[in-house]
């Protein structure tokens, strides 16, 4: 039985990435959502509950799920996050991208890449107007550096196995125009043997501009999943604190996950 925590402060946009999680988890008899929510007060338990209890009530509509709907208070939605992983194993975090209150100041404050940070949990990022519309292509990000140790195989696996998509691996380097070198050969047929049975296709860009070689690639794919590694949480880190335009999660409604190695 797997375990997958979907906090919300009841937003929009956090409701929107519950709505998105129970689309994109039906039919997946072995999966146990638990909504979480982290109060300030106590004089908000009733209120928290009540509202847990209506999006349980939506999004249970839409797909056959076991749904929990789990109120705790506390003044540190982080570390509520981690408790309830650790203590509930869970394998996965869906999340929205934005929201108000706690949950936005997770995303857009100081704290923005602590959960992702902790390498505790792969996390789901769901873009704030992002639609389920099926999983047929997914894409993997990697930088063919020493990936046998630090590629997760499991997690990505496990959302190759739930939907079977065509799968993409790309890398993004200037040097590119030119020839692949000898290491980065070595690399793609370590990834090949890897993913063998989900028949990688790989693609090497040749641009200086990461972000705007991912946005492009998703676009003309038609990516529905793209899927991270942070190393060092460079990606990350530049991915959601760079305001332009170009930055990939607020102009793409494609959701992320990040995984730790």
């Amino acid at each position: 039985m797997r375990t997958i925590v979907i906090p919300t402060d009841f937003s929009e946009t956090a409701n929107n990435a519950a709505h998105f999680a129970a689309q994109m988890l039906q039919g997946e008899h072995d999966v146990n959502v638990i909504l979480y929510h982290v109060y300030e007060r106590a004089s908000h338990a009733a209120a928290a509950n009540e509202s847990l209890a209506k999006l349980k009530e939506d999004i249970t509509g839409k797909a056959i799920l076991r749904v929990e709907c789990v109120a705790v208070e506390g003044d540190d939605i982080i570390d509520e996050i981690e408790r309830v992983v650790r203590h509930r194993q869970a394998n996965l975090v869906i999340m929205g991208i934005t929201g108000k209150h706690a949950l936005a100041k997770m995303f857009m404050g100081s704290n923005t890449l602590k959960l992702v940070d902790s390498d505790l949990v792969p996390v789901l990022i769901i873009p704030t107007h992002a639609k389920f519309t099926g999983i047929k292509n997914v894409a993997l990000t990697s930088d063919f550096k020493k990936v046998k140790v630090s590629t997760p195989i499991t997690p990505i696996k496990s959302i190759l196995s739930m939907f079977r998509p065509a799968f993409h691996i790309i890398n993004v380097d200037s040097l590119h125009y030119v020839s692949l070198t000898e290491e980065y050969r070595s690399q793609r047929e370590d990834l090949y043997e890897m993913f063998e049975e989900f028949q990688p296709e790989f693609y090497f860009i040749g641009l200086n501009d990461f972000h705007e070689a991912i946005d492009q690639f998703v676009k003309d794919k038609h990516i529905d999943m793209l899927i991270t590694v942070p190393r060092k949480h460079s990606f990350l880190s530049s991915l959601y604190t760079r305001s332009h335009t170009k930055t990939l999660v607020y102009q793409s409604t494609v959701p992320i996950l990040a995984t730790p190695e």
